[in-house]
């Protein structure tokens, strides 16, 4: 089993997890206060994705059983303990507004109400990506 300290992915997503939770702080003048702007217009998500040791993008099915099952590699950290992790699944939408099938199609996520737990010692990469992203 691989040590939590030695994991990179397990620590970038703490890092996310902390910089996401001070932007809900009240003190101004915390060193976290501009990492997501310091009028919150970036709101209060650094969105990631996860790869494999193959450099294969980890995803996640929501809404399974319905009409509006989607499948996404988005996501956003919600609790992290000892590795493992409560991430949220993040619908990404093309520039017409409808499901983005492919990465590169993605102009928008937007935060659902699907969250998943993963052991974060299984991924070997993080790609981090612009707040600007969510729809708010």
């Amino acid at each position: 089993m691989k040590n939590k300290d030695l994991n990179c992915v397990c620590s970038a997503v703490e890092d996310i997890l902390d910089q996401q939770e001070a932007v809900s702080e009240k003190c101004p003048t915390s060193c976290y206060s501009n990492l997501l702007n310091p009028v919150k217009t970036l709101g209060d998500t650094i969105p990631f994705i996860l790869l494999s040791d193959k450099g294969d993008p980890f995803h996640a099915f929501g809404n399974v059983g319905s009409k509006q099952c989607f499948k996404t590699n988005f996501f956003r950290v919600e609790n992290i303990h000892d590795c493992c992790a409560t991430l949220r699944l993040l619908l990404p939408l093309d520039c017409h507004g409808h499901h983005a099938e492919k990465i590169c199609d993605v102009k928008e996520l937007i935060k659902t109400q699907n969250c998943i737990e993963v052991d974060l010692t299984c991924f070997c990469a993080i790609q981090c990506l612009s707040p600007l992203l969510l729809r708010q």
